[in-house]
């Protein structure tokens, strides 16, 4: 049995406020954490995505294995329909899985696998624990939460009778095999997760991972260009064809020293020259990616999660402008996070004192920290 999956991301998110599926989550935004699990089950050879219509190149460039990636419609029956209309040729079944469960695990996804080779369709569920009252017309009915199951996604089941129960829905539902059963295929309930929840609004996130602490990191870091006329230029882990480069013991990228000291500030671990000093020989001519890669390490080790760099560029040469998105990506790549994580500006000192005067540049970098807080 060949499976696809599909990921819904095509929601507006208005009960959130905000476009939740972008919110930093893990190592990268909200919806990637549910597409990098089920990228790398086993059991499915490839997943598409059904995105907001207008942002397919947004999605693209953080899913460059995607099977497709196609607009969803105004509902998310339309945008599931979609989706099921763009999987290829040659697949025998389809898991549906909303991006707004970023929690899903692998265990989830073998036991919906195995339930729709048993059965042609299954869906994973949990029961019900609270106490449910159903208030109508009528009155108040108190209901036997025995019997009561919360339903989750991913919800897979054969790709033809998938697209049967689509195009044969007279009405709208959130609900893909509540739509098989309505042309009377039943459908096995499997073993689900507690923790598969739903992110609806910002309250969800904060009582799933608890309090969150945060913190923010300061770092600069100035360099006088060199008198060698043969010293490169590094700034930003990127080799400018600009001569002389900056003085230094290690390749002087005082950019990227400026974010070290940011990620290091805000985890109180010290700066650069406490754990890379300019009177060890071991780091003359070093390449500054190594230490931004060890601090990435250490803040990492020590709990912390990098929501945010932020970096500033002073000089009067080289235009590193021209350059920022691969300077962005260097960082991001030494740091384990995704590019968007990353800002990198430049500007002038408008012939102000020694930058100003082109003797050097200064860098400044913030970097964000978070960590889950310790009941």
């Amino acid at each position: 049995m060949r499976v696809a999956a599909i990921l819904v991301a095509a929601g507006r998110s208005e009960r959130f406020g905000q476009d939740k599926l972008w919110l930093p989550f893990r190592s990268g935004p909200l919806w990637a954490s549910s597409y990098s699990v089920l990228s790398r089950c086993p059991g499915v050879e490839g997943v598409g995505l059904v995105v907001a219509a207008g942002r397919e190149a947004e999605f693209s460039a953080l899913a460059a294995g995607a099977l497709f990636v196609v607009p969803g419609g105004a509902s998310r029956q339309e945008s599931v329909a979609r989706g099921l209309a763009a999987v290829p040729e040659g697949f025998d079944a389809v898991l549906i899985h909303d991006a707004a469960r970023p929690f899903l695990t692998p265990d989830v996804v073998d036991r919906v696998l195995a339930g729709v080779r048993r059965s042609g369709a299954a869906y994973p569920a949990v029961p019900v624990t609270d106490t449910v009252r159903q208030v109508g017309s009528n009155g108040v009915a108190t209901l036997d939460r025995s019997t009561l199951l919360a339903v989750q996604t991913p919800q897979g089941a054969r790709l033809e009778l998938l697209r049967e129960a689509h195009e044969l829905a007279t009405g709208e539902s959130t609900d893909d095999i509540a739509l098989i059963e309505a042309i009377g295929h039943p459908a096995e309930a499997v073993e689900g997760d507690p923790a598969n929840v739903k992110v609806t609004d910002p309250a969800d996130l904060s009582r799933i991972l608890g309090a969150v602490e945060t913190r923010t990191g300061l770092g600069y870091d100035i360099h006088a260009f060199s008198a060698d006329p043969d010293r490169p230029m590094w700034l930003g882990g990127v080799e400018f064809d600009d001569r002389p480069g900056l003085d230094g013991h290690s390749d002087a990228d005082a950019l990227l020293h400026a974010v070290v000291d940011a990620l290091l500030g805000a985890a109180g671990l010290g700066d650069i020259g406490v754990h890379f000093p300019n009177s060890d020989e071991r780091w003359r001519g070093r390449e500054s990616g190594h230490f931004v890669r060890e601090a990435g390490r250490m803040v990492g080790e020590a709990g912390w999660e990098i929501v945010h760099v932020d970096a500033s560029v002073m000089a009067e040469r080289p235009r590193v402008m021209g350059r920022r998105h691969e300077i962005c990506e260097r960082i991001a790549g030494l740091l384990g996070i995704d590019p968007s994580r990353v800002s990198v500006k430049a500007t002038t000192n408008e012939g102000l004192g020694a930058i100003g005067r082109g003797e050097g540049v200064a860098c400044l970098a913030v970097a964000t920290l978070a960590r889950r807080m310790e009941k």
